[in-house]
């Protein structure tokens, strides 16, 4: 049953070309009598008369097709509608109801899981962004697993009073109460109701039903984008120094939607909602899940909505990378943020029986190296099973890896899972090897054994040395923390990677950040690894993910906001990606890990964020809402459709012709239909684009210069000509 419809948009082979103009330059498959949660969008201005109020209206609607379902919740800002667990049936019988604009399935999203601002500028550059009262009216609003308040990183010390502007509260609930929050975490709400009807009651034991994380990931990127400064702060010693988030004075106000099982549409519909109505003036969603067209993505016609109150959004690209054609959050009115690495690594090397030495990563606390030469075991000749290799849990024979080194292949299971099970087995330690699907990028971890991660070529060689010496050792040297790592920052692997599968006109990701071992606040509730059988607690966690990328933005979109409380969202997100660099300071083009070769727009977007030279870029591309309606208009989206994610009446005017290449956005993608292109060769082929360029620094005259470069095709039935321009004040 197919609740709601679109024409679908034609996929055909095309040629993209892409230009930056950098200033500096459902088919719902479910028995008839199950219950699912549904996200009801209503046409609010059709509500008849007769209803005093627009909820006693959406009862009604409800009541008309079931007696017994009740409403999850209402929504007033993020969406005009409700949500309520229904049968299949019903919820057909409900998209037939006047002033039904949609009725939606539940969707599950999942999250994208220090040294960090020096890398971007920030310590040297504090002049920059004066530390004015407008900052401190900043509020950072955060939906994620919830919040650590205890974390040192919430210090109000200094801060004045609570914006007159904040709306929000402080809730209370299992282990947190409204004197968890202070003048620095102003507000922290959860969001439960979508979760606890699919999947039932919270188990308490397990997890806080509060604002309280019990997981660390949104403790994490809440104190990434804007964590107060902590001296002294580690991982267990590693990259150990002063940690802060991006906007030091900006306020935090979490919104608990992700548990356990995963983060539930309806849960993080309520969550935009309340943060909208709260007065936040920036959001950061380090989630995401599979794309489908906006009216039926709630991130995105919730960030519409934020978008409308003057608040910017910012979500993570992904961790689906290298493939093509893997980007989560591509609506135009949203920042996407990919993941590159920074120049800090933590190198922990492998030294073989041989006398060969190979560099690998780790973070990893006990002794500085093993004590002396161990006996070394591939794990797939340690087990009876076909993925032995992987360290499973219950895979190893423990008398094949006792008291020897295990080298273990990543996949499938979590990378510290792996040494747990070796340890559990007896084993040493771990080389942890990456396969095709990683490449040699890498990832340190917090393993439980003496541990260190290698990559795929790296892992090669080792797998010779294995089989070829019959009595192979080895031992681990762990070296602590380096910096100046050369070249940074380069494109992290797990990045998810264009182009924008819903509108190729669209360029996406629009930029990235640091992503790749970022040192944040935790929960006291975890050790660093997550594992149950962990039972170090640390105040501060280094992960990785485009998790980590996007409050990385988010902060720095807070930074702008404070300096120039008059640019919108759009002009704050012009400002970031036009200023973002391409090419290294001493020159050659930003690398992608996975090919060792220079990285395309499909890979970084505008490029790497450098947030000194968004503060003055000169010249902006801003957008207004009507603006993106008419890019709607020029979806060939129906007026119910565009309501869906206007909440509001909107009709494509017949007499305008309407463009995807009128959008006034800061990059774009010509397409060229395979017809032009087979023609090209005797003639000549255009399509036009429009571009509106606002002033928001002194008069001056600016030159335009584009530089043309072929880029490979990469295998998707596409070719792309960059053409990178750079416009220059005189």
């Amino acid at each position: 049953m197919e609740l709601s419809t679109a024409k679908p948009r034609k996929m055909s082979r095309f040629v993209v070309l892409s230009l930056l103009f950098l200033l500096g330059l459902c088919h719902i498959s479910v028995g008839m009598t199950m219950k699912s949660n549904f996200i009801i969008h209503m046409a609010k201005s059709q509500m008849p008369e007769g209803f005093e109020d627009h909820t006693h209206w959406y009862d009604s609607s409800l009541r008309s097709v079931s007696g017994s379902a009740e409403m999850l919740y209402v929504y007033n800002n993020a969406v005009h509608g409700f949500a309520a667990r229904l049968t299949a049936e019903e919820a057909e019988s409900l998209q037939n109801q006047p002033g039904i604009l949609s009725v939606l399935p539940e969707m599950k999203y999942e999250l994208h899981t220090t040294r960090t601002p020096s890398f971007l500028g920030l310590d040297v550059s504090a002049d920059y962004f004066p530390e004015s009262n407008a900052m401190g009216d900043v509020i950072v609003g955060v939906l994620d697993t919830g919040v650590w308040p205890e974390s040192k990183s919430f210090d109000d010390n200094g801060f004045g009073p609570i914006p007159a502007s904040w709306k929000g509260e402080c809730e209370s609930g299992t282990n947190f109460t409204s004197k968890n929050c202070n003048r620095k975490l102003i507000g922290a709400r959860y969001f439960a109701k979508g979760y606890e009807s699919t999947l039932g009651p919270i188990d308490v034991s397990k997890e806080s039903k509060s604002p309280r994380d019990d997981d660390g990931h949104g403790t994490h990127t809440s104190t990434t984008a804007a964590g107060s400064v902590v001296q002294g702060a580690s991982l267990l010693g590693y990259a150990s120094g002063n940690a802060r988030g991006m906007a030091t004075h900006a306020r935090v106000a979490v919104y608990k939607v992700c548990w356990v099982g995963g983060c539930f549409s309806s849960d993080i519909l309520a969550g935009l909602d309340k943060a909208i109505d709260d007065n936040v003036n920036v959001l950061s969603l380090s989630l995401g899940g599979g794309n489908s067209d906006y009216y039926r993505d709630s991130i995105a016609i919730g960030a519409f909505a934020a978008m409308e109150k003057g608040i910017l959004v910012s979500c993570s690209a992904g961790n689906a990378g290298p493939s093509p054609y893997s980007l989560s959050n591509v609506a135009p009115w949203i920042t996407t943020v990919g993941a590159g690495t920074l120049d800090r690594d933590f190198p922990a090397y492998v030294s073989l029986g041989n006398g060969k030495n190979f560099s690998g990563v780790s973070l990893y606390k006990g002794d500085s190296s093993l004590s002396k030469m161990l006996p070394f075991v591939y794990a797939g000749n340690a087990s009876n099973m076909t993925n032995g290799n992987l360290c499973m849990t219950g895979t190893l024979i423990p008398e094949e890896v006792k008291g020897k080194i295990v080298l273990c292949d990543r996949g499938i299971n979590p990378r510290v899972q792996k040494g747990s099970v070796v340890k559990a087995a007896g084993g040493a330690g771990m080389v942890l090897a990456n396969t095709a699907a990683n490449g040699d990028e890498l990832i340190a971890d917090a393993h439980l054994i003496p541990a260190t991660s290698v990559g795929q070529t790296t892992g090669e060689a080792i797998k010779k040395y294995l089989t070829s010496d019959p009595n192979p050792t080895a031992t681990i040297i762990f070296e602590g923390t380096k910096v100046g790592i050369k070249p940074s920052p380069v494109v992290a692997a797990f990045s998810s990677r264009g182009p924008n599968s819903i509108t190729q006109e669209i360029l996406k990701p629009d930029i990235i950040a640091p992503g790749v071992n970022i040192l944040a606040g935790w929960t006291g509730a975890a050790g660093p690894t997550g594992l149950v059988e962990d039972d170090r607690r640390v105040e501060f966690n280094i992960i990785s993910g485009t998790s980590m990328s996007c409050p990385h933005v988010s902060g720095l979109a807070a930074l702008l906001k404070g300096a120039r409380p008059d640019w919108s969202p759009a002009a704050i997100r012009s400002a970031l990606m036009t200023t973002a660099y391409t090419v290294y300071k001493k020159g050659g083009a930003l690398q992608d890990v996975v090919t060792g070769k220079p990285s395309t727009p499909f890979d970084h977007g505008a490029g790497h964020v450098d947030p000194v030279a968004a503060l003055n870029p000169g010249l902006v591309y801003d957008l207004k809402a009507d603006d993106y309606l008419n890019f709607l208009c020029a979806l060939n989206y129906t007026s119910i459709q565009i309501n869906s994610v206007a909440r509001r009446p909107f009709s494509c005017e017949t007499s305008k012709k309407f463009s995807v290449a009128d959008l006034n956005y800061p990059s774009f993608a010509v397409v060229f239909p395979e017809q032009m292109t087979a023609s090209s060769g005797s003639g000549s082929s255009s399509i036009k684009h429009t571009r509106t360029l606002t002033n928001v620094g002194p008069a001056g005259t600016y030159k335009v210069n584009v530089i043309s470069l072929l880029l490979q095709c990469r295998q998707l039935k596409m070719c792309m000509l960059e053409l990178s321009g750079q416009m220059e004040s005189m």
